[in-house]
């Protein structure tokens, strides 16, 4: 009985060691996180809209003229780690966004919302956000899809990937 109480509280003090280095982690991540710091205000941003849960300015390097991010202000790197409120008003700001563009002088035929969720599929700040781009014909921009692409799965195909993701949408 000893001996297992000797090893929970290893246990526990390593738990809480690993804790306090994760939370520094964090913390040293949002400090250089460059969207964490438009969010604070430490960095100039192009601001076109802000609430308590997201806030809309310019991107820096935009695909096309009128090109914007809507950002989380809570500092997660996937959009699947924002609470459902966060994740609703990152669409529905994006939408308001979009509507302004149509209206706008900027050239602006159709919008692309793009969202990269993850280093392997093209995010570059490690900060949920979705980008807002105007389109235009011959813009020059577009997705590549590989050779495969087009090839009609079967229903038993679909299916199988179809459940393997609904058992996990409830967790």
């Amino acid at each position: 009985m000893c001996i297992s109480l000797v090893v929970k509280l290893t246990r526990s003090r390593d738990d809480h060691y690993r804790n306090h280095q994760l939370i520094a982690h964090h913390a040293l991540i949002m400090e250089e996180c460059i969207f964490c710091k438009i969010v604070k205000g430490e960095v100039p941003s192009s601001k076109i809209y802000e609430d308590d849960l997201v806030i809309a300015f310019m991107d820096i390097k935009p695909v096309n003229p009128g090109h914007a991010l809507v950002v989380s202000k809570e500092h997660q790197k996937y959009i699947s780690d924002l609470d459902d409120k966060s994740t609703a008003r990152l669409i529905s700001v994006a939408g308001k966004i979009n509507k302004a563009l149509r209206k706008s002088e900027i050239r602006c035929e159709d919008v692309n919302y793009f969202l990269a969720d993850g280093e392997v599929a093209g995010q570059e700040v490690a900060h949920a956000h979705l980008h807002i781009i105007p389109r235009f014909k011959n813009d020059g921009f577009g997705l590549k899809f590989p050779a495969e692409y087009g090839k009609m799965l079967s229903g038993e195909e679909l299916n199988k990937s179809a459940s393997n993701i609904i058992k996990y949408l409830d967790e």
